[in-house]
């Protein structure tokens, strides 16, 4: 290769782009450490979301301003992974998640605090509140809506039982299911999963795989793993699973819906702070009386508050009494927000604010 290489040149420019970036990195990682000694100091929580929105917020406008050519998404998956490095600086941090490893929660707690804070497994999302509660964990990470298959329950009646724990942020991520094993497709003489992602992928099994057994399992990490040890065998589970198990992806994307969308929630003990672009979680039961959650959502029009969910689920306390789980824009201080709440109350025999948190205005 002579000194001309047109290749070589650049390469070297690149090198040195890199070294650059290097040193940027690390004169970063510097000022951060100098900020988690103030949090400390403090008690101020690590992870900040409404610090998190608006660092990502400036990645996307800068990236606009200097004409790419990199994808939004490429540069917040780089600085989310930085944030990750930044709370190990900072205080290692513990996510708590619904196990077991590789599932679509590890996946999505992955993706928002990166791989330099612990992604710890536990057993239910009951489990996953216990942990926060009990600061055994600094956050947990609980799906809370599926657009497919709706609310999650288990995560509702989470809230009830853990009263103390708040919601500090949300995220959304596309759920995309794999054709995993170790053999090639035409080997294949089983497939194992969760009954609800084989039902997600019931009709790309029927038109591919007719004559293939289906075996539900408790879950799809639980699938991937009896794959990775039967030679006959497939599972359909995440991206991550393929890695973890190391698997083979046979064929990608094979759910029925394309679009099929998976909100979690961050839970913590301590509330974020206005970002600017919020959203309030509330959970209440209704006055006994005709008409009277007709006369709760009249408030919120009157004051002129959007509602983006609402859920139920039976009290458990009392025949025919209902917790309502609601998805409202703002946050509880705001004034329109904060007048439209205490109004609310009057209505209501129990209110909570479940949290008040940055809105996700990106899919994952």
């Amino acid at each position: 290769m002579t000194q001309s290489d047109p290749l070589e040149s650049l390469r070297q420019r690149i090198d040195q782009l890199d070294h650059n970036i290097v040193e940027l990195l690390n004169a970063r990682a510097r000022i951060v450490v100098e900020i988690g000694k103030i949090k400390q100091q403090s008690n101020a929580p690590i992870y900040a979301p409404d610090r998190e929105k608006i660092v990502l917020e400036r990645i996307r406008n800068a990236n606009k301003s200097v004409g790419g050519p990199l994808p939004d998404a490429c540069l917040e998956a780089i600085y989310r992974e930085l944030m990750s490095g930044s709370f190990a600086l900072e205080k290692p941090l513990r996510i708590a998640y619904l196990g077991p490893k590789g599932s679509f929660s590890h996946l999505a707690s992955v993706k928002k605090f990166g791989s330099s804070v612990d992604h710890e497994p536990v057993a239910d999302i009951a489990s996953v509140f216990d942990e926060v509660a009990r600061g055994h964990a600094d956050m947990g990470l609980a799906p809370i809506e599926n657009s497919t298959i709706g609310g999650i329950v288990e995560t509702m009646d989470a809230f009830i039982e853990y009263p103390h724990v708040t919601i500090v942020a949300e995220m959304q991520i596309i759920v995309h299911h794999h054709l995993l094993a170790l053999c090639e497709p035409g080997e294949v003489k089983k497939v194992y999963s969760k009954p609800e992602v084989l039902n997600q992928c019931r009709r790309w099994l029927n038109a591919t795989m007719p004559d293939v057994q289906r075996l539900p399992v408790a879950s799809s990490s639980k699938a991937a793993e009896l794959a990775a040890a039967e030679p006959h065998a497939a599972a359909i589970g995440s991206s991550l699973a393929a890695e973890l198990y190391l698997l083979k992806t046979l064929f990608a994307n094979i759910e029925d819906n394309p679009n099929n969308v998976t909100r979690f929630l961050v839970i913590g003990r301590q509330p974020p702070r206005r970002s600017g672009d919020d959203k309030t979680s509330i959970i209440f039961t209704t006055a006994h009386k005709s008409g009277a959650l007709v006369d709760v959502l009249d408030v919120f029009r009157k004051h002129g508050i959007n509602l983006t969910n609402i859920d139920t689920r039976p009290s458990q306390k009392r025949n025919f009494e209902y917790y309502f789980f609601t998805d409202l824009v703002g946050h509880s201080a705001d004034p329109a927000l904060k007048e439209a709440l205490e109004e609310v109350r009057s209505h209501c025999l129990h209110l909570a604010i479940l949290g008040s948190f940055p809105r996700a205005v990106e899919t994952m």
